[in-house]
């Protein structure tokens, strides 16, 4: 594995990418959150820019150029609070942050705030390319090495269940709808209905079905393909290249991964960890 300084830096004890400043991140708290803002969180390789998708399409439906989906609220320097205060339009703020290190504003404020989940051993397979493939993380060796780091939270953003549970422990602190990655693939117009009624927005049918239409897997992967990257427009804290954020979408991929003993650790350090959590018990592997 390549020097885990030269890309990654430690902050309140979870790995970051120095893509998100420690000065940033010591300055979160003095952001000044608006009552329309709208978080949208997950831990990383979990359909964030599926979900940003799906909201830019909604809110295009109804309210062209009122919304602006921003880069994530930890992307960058100590400068990214200005640049987000500087927005006029209503603000869609991406994060993989915990809770715990969520702008106390927010909080105060009672904005709302959606997160998706997937399940961990997809979200283990999707983050190990994510690492082969991305520039900004350190070099791994193998699939049996990344593992251990991810079983252990030694991976960026740190652990997969304790980032869940957090968020699942204050989520009355905000407004707060959990969403999950394999019922949305399950039962999209499911979702988009779940969260139009969350935000207040009413969608006919025919709305609904076009929203899903265009943010399908196969048609969101063309269109990224097709664009030029720009990296002001991101909602990813990992990269700016958008083509590194698509792979196969799949639910179950994993089987093609896990040996059986990994398997068994991770459902054993599952039940340890997520027997008491209310979200985990919606959570499905294939």
């Amino acid at each position: 594995m390549s020097a885990q300084s030269d890309l990654i830096h430690m902050f309140n004890g979870i790995p970051f990418t120095t893509k998100s400043s420690a000065d940033l991140l010591r300055s979160l708290n003095n952001f000044q959150a608006r009552d329309d803002d709208l978080l949208l969180v997950s831990y990383p390789k979990s359909g964030t820019h599926w979900l940003a998708e799906i909201l830019k399409q909604l809110y295009n439906t109804k309210a062209p150029n009122k919304v602006s989906i921003t880069s994530p609220i930890e992307f960058g320097d100590v400068g990214k609070l200005e640049e987000l205060n500087s927005i006029t339009a209503r603000r869609i703020i991406p994060t993989h942050l915990s809770c715990e290190m969520i702008p106390n504003d927010f909080k105060d404020r009672k904005c709302k705030a959606i997160y998706i989940i997937r399940n961990p051993k997809d979200t283990a397979v999707s983050l190990f390319h994510y690492y082969k493939d991305n520039p900004n993380l350190p070099t791994i060796e193998s699939w049996h090495s990344y593992f251990d780091m991810f079983l252990h939270g030694q991976v960026v953003c740190g652990s997969w269940f304790d980032h869940i549970l957090g968020w699942e422990e204050h989520r009355n602190e905000m407004s707060t709808l959990f969403l999950y990655y394999e019922a949305m693939k399950k039962d999209l117009p499911k979702s988009v209905r779940k969260i139009s009624s969350f935000l207040n927005i009413n969608l006919s049918e025919n709305e609904i079905s076009g929203i899903c239409k265009k943010t399908s897997f196969g048609e969101m992967k063309t269109n990224v393909e097709k664009e030029s990257n720009d990296p002001n427009h991101t909602v990813c804290a990992l990269t700016t290249n958008k083509k590194l954020i698509f792979r196969k979408g799949a639910v179950g991929d994993w089987k093609q991964y896990f040996t059986p003993k990994q398997n068994r650790l991770l459902d054993e350090l599952y039940k340890a960890k997520m027997d008491s959590s209310c979200l985990a018990k919606n959570i499905v592997y294939e």
